[in-house]
């Protein structure tokens, strides 16, 4: 029987909604480019900048913003410019595995990020894969939006996250480094203990970013929303069904737009004056501020759904029975075992001042991986930085990055 929110219109009513705005949004639109246009004369009155720039704030509140592109299509390799080419390596149901190819003779370590699937898409780590370019083979999982994945392909659960990362791996044929950036660190964690029992082509090297091995440990405000309602709660509240105008009509999600009115209310006055400040920069002509909001907020408003096994299982797994460090996760029917990590070095790698996986949450995977020698692991925190400073903008070009191409050199 389906509870009561997948039988509830929630997504529909959404639908409709985006729909009522859409001629307030084109309206906006045509006012910012009537009040912005060179041949106006009004473009040049205090007037037109003040309503060029109201219509913008406006256009970009009541848009719908589509899945961005990489749009990386150059890197510099030893100082000299070098073409990139995206591609896709293999397309599973639920994943595209991308490679961003370089036309050089030198070969370098192989990289494989694996991106969370946590309502946005793997474009969110575009500044990750830019910094690594010039020194790692770079690869990433692509997660599609489980609404456009028709319900024929089945479920997605956090075991299934576990295959998936298991048999790129094996596709690239164990001659790789992986990286994870937050949710998937405890996923690739798992991969890794398996694929050294197994002995079967198992990681170099794995990163691990921001990831909740054990949020036990100094638990965020993200943390306790997660644990402090029981299991049954998320089924009946959050989890909704795919309305019929799109691929995966009937599949149960979890949505991208409550995911995201989640994440703007824990931080709803710095969202409000972001919006504030734009209208201002725009006002006063101050195009780079202008673009550094729009590159932002066209990122973090692009959306996806989540399968609602995946999201259920995290939930229960690892923010309420913590059954990775409790020594209880069960893949295959056979518990996993961190200390059987012999071959796979391990760098965990830390922000001071993150409110999403907490000081020491990550560092934990350091104790569970018990008989990797001390020259295998590393650990580092970045000071003065959040949940996003530790894989993206400029301390984690000029700091984390080089820790990790060091790192990944050495156990290549």
């Amino acid at each position: 029987m389906m509870n009561n929110r997948e039988n509830s219109p929630l997504y529909s009513f959404h639908e409709m909604q985006a729909a009522a705005l859409s001629p307030i949004n084109f309206m906006a639109n045509a006012s910012k480019v009537f009040h912005s246009n060179p041949l106006s004369p009004l473009t040049y009155t205090g007037y037109g900048r003040r309503m060029a720039a109201a219509s913008e704030v406006l256009e970009r509140v009541t848009h719908r913003y589509g899945k961005p592109e990489f749009g990386l299509t150059h890197t510099k390799v030893a100082g000299k410019d070098v073409k990139i080419t995206e591609e896709i390596v293999t397309a599973l149901p639920f994943c595209n595995l991308l490679h961003f190819r370089k036309d050089i003779n030198k070969q370098q370590p192989k990289l494989l990020i694996v991106a969370p699937m946590s309502g946005h898409h793997a474009t969110l780590l575009r500044g990750t894969v830019e910094a690594l370019l010039p020194d790692l083979d770079v690869y990433i999982t692509d997660w599609l939006d489980a609404r456009n994945v028709p319900i024929y392909h089945g479920d997605f659960t956090l075991e299934s996250y576990i295959e998936y990362t298991v048999e790129f791996t094996r596709l690239l044929k164990g001659d790789v480094h992986l990286l994870a950036v937050c949710q998937p660190s405890v996923p690739v964690m798992i991969a890794a203990s398996v694929m050294n029992e197994r002995k079967d082509n198992p990681p170099k090297s794995m990163t691990l970013i921001g990831g909740p091995i054990d949020t036990r440990i100094n638990p965020t405000k993200v943390n306790k929303l997660a644990s402090e309602k029981p299991l049954q709660w998320f089924k009946n509240n959050v989890i909704t069904r795919v309305p019929v105008n799109y691929p995966g009509f009937m599949r149960r999600v979890y949505p991208g737009f409550l995911q995201l009115s989640g994440f703007m209310q824990l931080n709803l006055d710095r969202h409000i004056n972001a919006h504030k400040d734009l209208f201002k920069h725009l006002v006063e002509g101050d195009g780079e501020s202008a673009t550094a909001h729009r590159k932002f907020y066209d990122e973090y408003l692009s959306v996806c759904d989540l399968p609602a096994e995946f999201y259920l299982d995290c939930i229960d797994q690892v923010f309420q029975r913590h059954l990775l460090p409790k020594g209880e996760f069960v893949y295959e029917g056979k518990k996993v075992k961190p200390s059987a990590i012999t071959k796979t070095a391990l760098l965990t790698l830390e922000g001071e001042l993150d409110d999403i996986s907490g000081v020491g949450q990550t560092k934990a995977a350091q104790t569970l991986c018990s008989a990797l020698p001390e020259e295998m692991r590393t650990h580092y925190m970045q000071k003065g930085v959040g949940h996003y400073g530790i894989f993206n903008g400029r301390k984690f070009r000029e700091h984390v990055v080089p820790i990790i191409v060091d790192f990944i050199g050495r156990h290549d």
